[in-house]
């Protein structure tokens, strides 16, 4: 009983550190688009360059639902 919750235990701290992962990587990500919406204000090449950089190195970590489109509907689009 007691291995039990003890293994019950660690996976409860594996998973509230995967979430406060996710949180602290949204919480950057929305930081990264003001400063690269302040910086193409600022037409900040630099900066812009900068950001956006560290954006792509999160990328692999956002998730980006895509909606379904019909083949009829991709066809029509692309017109």
């Amino acid at each position: 009983m007691y291995k039990m919750k003890v293994t019950y235990e660690v996976m409860l701290g594996l998973a509230a550190e995967m979430v406060w992962d996710q949180v602290l990587r949204e919480h950057r990500i929305e930081e990264l688009n003001t400063l690269i919406d302040r910086a193409l204000a600022d037409r900040d090449e630099e900066s812009f360059q900068k950001w956006t950089n560290e954006l792509r190195s999160l990328a692999p970590a956002i998730e980006v639902e895509l909606p379904e489109v019909e083949h009829d509907e991709r066809k029509s689009l692309s017109h």
